[in-house]
C-alpha cells in the first residue's frame, strides 16, 4: 500500500472531483429561483448550518495556510485560533438572531439587502456590495490558490505530470469550481459541508495522533526543538511579536462578525430556535480541526530543523508534504479529498455572495431594480468572478494565509461597524456607515498597494478596522439620529 501512496491519493481526489460534478447536477434540480441560489430557500437545519459555518471559517485558509503560518512564524497564528470562543459569542449575541429576523421580514437574499433595510439608504447597500466584491476577490483567490497547491502536489507525487505548473492546476481547479458553483449555487455548497465536515474532524484527530508519533517526546519534544532553534518561534507570540499577534487576535476575534460568507449562513436557517445549537456545534468542530493547523505546521518545522525532511520550497507546502510523506496512504487520500471539499464549498460561498453583489445589489442601488432573470445572471457572473479570482491568485505572489488574512481584514474593517454594531445601536446612521466603509478600504488597500509595513508587525486589517470603528462611532454620536423603520426597530429591541 505504501508503494501506491500517491496513486491512492490521486484516486481519492479524482473521486471527490467527480462527486462535485454529481452534487452540482443534483443541486441544479433544487435551484429554481434566486432565493434558492443565494440562501438555499431558507430551509437549512441545525447540522447543515453549523457545518456550513465551520467549513466556511476553516477551509483552505485553515488547512493549507494555517500550517504554513505555524511552519514559518511559529506560535503567532495560535492567536488566530484563540479567538474562536470570543468571536462566536460576539456573533451569537450581536448578529445571528437579528440578521435572520431582518432577512425574514424583508425577504433579503444578501447582506447588502439587510444593510439597506437597517439604514433605509441605497447608498449603504452600494457601499456594502463594493466591500464584499473587493473582499471576495482576495479571499476567493485564497481558496483557489490553496486548492491548486494541493492539486499540484498530488499530481507531482503520482507522476501524472513531472512538474505540473501552478497555472495549470489553477485552471483545473477553477473549471471544477465553476461547474459546481454555477449549477448548484449555495445549495451545492452547504449540502456537502456536513459530510466533508465530519470527515475532516475525524481526519484532523488522526493526523494529530500521527504528529504526536513523529517524535518520541510528542508535542513537548516538537516544541522544545522549535524553541531551541528559534526562541521567538516557540515563545508565546511567535516570530511576529506581541503587537502583531494581538493585532491578529483583534481583527479575527471581532472581525468574524463582519464576514459575509459566515454571517449570511444564518439567513438560511429554517427555525430561529435552532440558533442555540448551531454556534456550539460549529465551535466544537472548528476546535478539533484546529489540531491539524497546529500539528502539521509545528511537525514540519521540526522535521526540517532535525533533517528529517528537506526544507520546503514554500510554507504553504507544509500540509501537502506532511500528508504525502508521513501519514497512512488511506488517511492522506481522505484528508486531501476532505480538504478539497472544504475549500470548494467555501469558494462556492464566496462566489455566491460576490455574484449577489454584482447582479442583485449594485443594480438595485444604481437603478432601483436588479437585473432581469436573476438566476441566469447569477450563474454567468459566478463564472466570471471565479476567473477573476484565479487571475488574482496567480498574480498576487502571497502565501495562502496572508492572502486570506487580507480578505478577512477587508471584510472585518468594512462590515463589523455597519452590521454588528449597526444592527444593535439605533443611533448609527447611513453617513457613518458609508464613511466607515470608505475609510476601511482606503486604509487597507492603501497600505497594501503602497507596500507600507506597519510597526511591530501590526496587520493592515487591524489598523483599518480600528479606523473604521472610530469614525463610525464618532460620526453617529456627532450627527442627528435618523429614524429606524418600525419593523427593524422591533428586531433591534429583542
Amino acid at each position: 500500500m505504501e508503494a501506491n501512496r500517491a496513486l491512492i491519493t490521486l484516486i481519492a481526489v479524482i473521486a471527490y472531483m467527480a462527486l462535485c460534478v454529481a452534487i452540482g447536477l443534483w443541486s441544479l434540480r433544487r435551484t429554481t429561483s434566486a432565493q434558492d441560489f443565494f440562501v438555499a430557500g431558507r430551509r437549512l437545519g441545525t447540522f447543515v448550518t453549523a457545518f456550513a459555518i465551520f467549513s466556511s471559517t476553516m477551509s483552505g485558509f485553515g488547512f493549507v495556510g494555517g500550517p504554513g503560518l505555524m511552519y514559518s512564524m511559529g506560535t503567532s497564528s495560535i492567536w488566530i485560533l484563540g479567538t474562536i470562543v470570543i468571536s462566536n459569542i460576539i456573533v451569537l449575541n450581536l448578529v445571528a438572531k437579528r440578521i435572520r429576523l431582518v432577512a425574514e421580514l424583508r425577504e433579503c437574499v444578501s447582506l447588502p439587502d439587510v444593510a439597506a433595510a437597517r439604514y433605509g439608504a441605497q447608498s449603504v447597500r452600494a457601499s456594502v456590495a463594493v466591500v464584499i466584491l473587493l473582499g471576495v476577490l482576495g479571499y476567493l483567490a485564497t481558496q483557489i490558490l490553496a486548492m491548486s497547491i494541493v492539486l499540484q502536489g498530488v499530481l507531482a507525487e503520482a507522476g501524472v505530470l513531472r512538474e505540473p505548473s501552478l497555472a495549470l492546476c489553477v485552471a483545473i481547479s477553477c473549471s471544477v469550481l465553476i461547474f459546481y458553483s454555477v449549477t448548484g449555487g449555495i445549495v451545492a455548497s452547504v449540502y456537502t459541508d456536513v459530510i466533508q465536515g465530519a470527515i475532516m474532524i475525524v481526519a484532523s484527530t488522526l493526523v494529530f495522533v500521527t504528529v504526536l508519533g513523529t517524535f518520541d517526546g510528542g508535542l513537548a519534544e516538537i516544541s522544545r526543538i522549535v524553541a531551541a532553534d528559534d526562541r521567538a518561534a516557540g515563545g508565546p507570540w511567535g516570530t511576529i511579536g506581541i503587537m502583531g499577534a494581538l493585532a491578529w487576535f483583534f481583527v479575527f476575534g471581532i472581525g468574524v462578525a463582519g464576514q459575509p460568507h459566515i454571517i449570511t449562513k444564518f439567513m438560511m436557517l429554517r427555525r430561529m430556535k435552532e440558533l442555540r445549537y448551531v454556534i456550539p456545534l460549529g465551535v466544537l468542530a472548528y476546535s478539533v480541526a484546529a489540531l491539524l493547523w497546529i500539528g502539521i505546521g509545528f511537525a514540519m518545522r521540526t522535521l526540517v530543523i532535525t533533517g528529517g525532511h528537506p526544507a520546503l520550497a514554500t510554507p504553504d507546502a507544509a500540509s501537502p508534504e506532511f500528508l504525502q510523506t508521513f501519514t497512512h496512504p488511506l488517511l492522506a487520500g481522505v484528508v486531501f479529498a476532505a480538504l478539497l471539499a472544504a475549500i470548494m464549498s467555501t469558494a462556492d460561498a464566496f462566489l455566491n455572495i460576490g455574484a449577489a453583489a454584482v447582479m442583485h445589489d449594485l443594480p438595485i442601488a444604481i437603478r432601483g431594480r436588479s437585473l432581469g432573470n436573476e438566476l441566469a445572471w447569477a450563474r454567468i457572473i459566478t463564472g466570471l468572478l471565479a476567473v477573476a479570482a484565479a487571475l488574482v491568485a496567480l498574480s498576487s505572489g502571497d502565501l495562502v494565509a496572508l492572502l486570506g488574512a487580507f480578505g478577512w481584514g477587508t471584510f472585518a474593517a468594512g462590515l463589523v461597524p455597519v452590521i454588528a454594531i449597526g444592527l444593535n445601536w439605533k443611533r448609527a446612521n447611513a453617513l457613518a456607515a458609508n464613511v466607515a466603509i470608505a475609510s476601511s478600504l482606503f486604509v487597507n488597500f492603501g497600505l497594501r498597494l503602497g507596500g507600507i509595513r506597519l510597526p511591530y508587525g501590526v496587520d493592515h486589517g487591524a489598523a483599518a478596522l480600528l479606523v473604521s470603528l472610530v469614525l463610525f462611532l464618532s460620526i453617529s454620536l456627532l450627527t442627528r439620529p435618523e429614524p429606524v423603520p418600525m419593523d427593524i426597530e422591533g428586531v433591534m429591541d429583542l
